[in-house]
């Protein structure tokens, strides 16, 4: 079974950050998942450019950037200007009146494109987008707070973008749609210090909760456990 761990860095201790990020690094994590809301697209605010800029500095493992901003297209050069080649960029097609040139965008500058959908956005809505992108970010609730209840109607949804991906795959040289398709729970541990975020793939059972499981929180020293003990994440 494939699977990456990518961790949340809003969840950081930032009177602390650049221990933090060295330590998660250290210990084995796949890249670093940065939340930038604006307060507009999400009745919140989280991480700023600044940093995104900050945690690039400090370790070369990749940055998985989730825009949750209104109309990322007129902003996203901030972003790709410093940002590496390889690292991914999310946006959420809602924010945007034309969402497949932002993406361009992303593409152009030689990161990886990828969508997140919403928990009230349907498979439908996004088909043509899944053409182009890399990876899809999929919600198991609504943008702008983590501590929130899962809801459980986002697990059909992650097992149609699975049978989708499969039989594009098969039809397909590789180029389309959606290497990658990811499950994020926000849900909180109010005791552990680091969330991570567990990737989601497709394989030959394509159902959730075999191979594609909730996400949850763990600490540093969680991690290095489960690393060295093969199990990645508590309770699983």
């Amino acid at each position: 079974m494939n699977f990456e761990l990518t961790a949340s860095m809003m969840c950081a201790d930032y009177g602390n950050l650049e221990r933090e990020v060295k330590n998660l690094a250290e210990g084995g994590i796949d890249s670093f998942h940065i939340d930038i809301m604006d307060g507009r697209y999400v009745p919140n605010f989280a991480m700023s450019l600044n940093d995104m800029r900050y945690i690039a500095s400090v370790s070369p493992k990749p940055l998985d950037v989730h825009l949750m901003i209104e109309h990322p297209n007129n902003r996203i050069d901030l972003f790709l200007n410093n940002l590496r080649q390889g690292d991914t960029v999310y946006i959420h097609p809602e924010a945007e009146y034309h969402p497949s040139t932002t993406l361009q965008s992303i593409i152009n500058a030689g990161m990886v494109p990828g969508i997140a959908i919403n928990p009230g956005t349907s498979v439908e809505t996004v088909m043509e987008m899944l053409r182009i992108v890399k990876k899809v970010l999929v919600m198991s609730v609504n943008p702008g707070n983590a501590g929130q209840m899962f809801l459980p109607y986002v697990g059909k949804k992650i097992t149609k973008l699975l049978s989708m991906r499969k039989i594009w795959t098969l039809s397909s040289t590789g180029t389309g749609p959606a290497a990658r398709i990811r499950f994020l729970n926000s849900r909180r541990r109010e005791s552990k210090d680091s969330c991570l975020e567990r990737r989601c793939y497709s394989g030959k059972r394509g159902r959730m909760g075999r191979r594609c499981r909730r996400s949850g929180n763990c600490s540093f020293d969680n991690l290095v456990r489960s690393r060295n003990g093969r199990r990645y994440l508590p309770g699983f």
